[in-house]
């Protein structure tokens, strides 16, 4: 094992987390012929395999399973000196870790090129995933902070929220409940609905604002994708629930109405979240702290949506300000 490398260890990690060369090509941005080029030469340094087919599952081997422990340790080691060094560089130098659901990428990379422009010198690591990749973010200790709709109850976490997230029903203009006022949520249940997938935040913010009613809705086709739902809902194939902090530039070009939907805005929040017992380093603490102090008001100017406007006025319909 004296020539297996820090990039190898990390990468057989991720596989071996996900039990997927594919899902770990995508967390690591690399092809998976590249994943599988470096689990092999681990292998060959440890002379044992680490993986095995069964079907068209991966699982780990009894020598993958050691090596998974040992890798972790590794790991988790370079990440504690790669910390104490940053703290000893203060906020300018240091590096961030930080990991954001993807409804957040609508915005998020402009907080941190605010944050970067007052602090330079400080070194991003943004990782965007749905919630079930988030936890294992936090759980692997995989990050400093993760920013996120709904904290885990199973990880002992410190959650603070930061900012409103109003939640909305989209449609496509020209449809017929476009205009309608107080549109009862038994009205919805006769349109076809386009949703995130199940477990993601979106999903279960859903669950939240139908109350106990999405069984009863006509659910058309679940998609993993933000970006193609609001194509979707644009191309007329059915409605949609989503963050308005997503949908601010198909307002205000007029691709997507917001139905005046009883009970909705729902409004959430956005929080900042981190293990308890992490010693936050001085660059992740100070961008926590300019999320706490500057996050809300800055999110509601990259969006152009006023979440103040719309607390307690279910009968409104959303607008994008400008």
């Amino acid at each position: 094992m004296r020539n297996a490398t820090l990039r190898q260890l990390k990468i057989f990690e991720t596989v071996a987390r996900h039990l997927s060369f594919s899902r770990a090509a995508d967390e690591l941005c690399l092809t998976q012929p590249a994943v599988s080029t470096q689990v092999k030469q681990l292998e060959e340094h440890a002379g044992l395999a680490l993986f095995e087919q069964l079907g068209k599952k991966i699982y780990l081997t009894p020598a993958g399973s050691e090596m998974l422990h040992y890798a972790r340790s590794i790991i988790e080691q370079f990440r504690e000196m790669d910390g104490a060094m940053g703290r000893l560089q203060g906020i300018a130098g240091g590096q961030l870790n930080i990991a954001v659901i993807s409804a957040g990428d609508y915005f998020f990379p402009r907080l941190l090129g605010e944050f970067t422009r007052r602090n330079e010198g400080v070194r991003l690591n943004l990782a965007v995933h749905n919630r079930e990749g988030l936890l294992q973010q936090l759980t692997h200790n995989l990050t400093d902070l993760a920013i996120m709709v709904r904290p885990p109850l199973d990880l002992d976490t410190r959650n603070e929220s930061f900012a409103p997230h109003p939640y909305v029903i989209v449609a496509p203009p020209r449809h017929p409940l476009v205009g309608k006022k107080r549109i009862a949520l038994s009205t919805l249940c006769k349109e076809p609905f386009i949703v995130r997938e199940k477990g993601s935040d979106t999903w279960h913010s859903m669950e939240e604002g139908f109350a106990g009613g999405m069984g009863r809705l006509n659910i058309a086709m679940e998609i993993r994708s933000t970006e193609t739902i609001k194509q979707a809902v644009i191309a007329g194939m059915g409605l949609a629930f989503l963050s308005a902090h997503t949908i601010s530039l198909e307002l205000q070009v007029g691709n997507l109405a917001v139905l005046d939907v009883v009970g909705f805005p729902l409004m959430l929040d956005w929080y900042v979240v981190h293990r308890k017992n992490k010693r936050l380093p001085p660059v992740a603490a100070a961008f926590k702290d300019f999320l706490i102090s500057e996050g809300a008001a800055r999110i509601a100017q990259i969006t152009h949506i006023d979440a103040d406007l719309l607390h307690g006025q279910s009968e409104s319909v959303l607008r994008a300000t400008v």
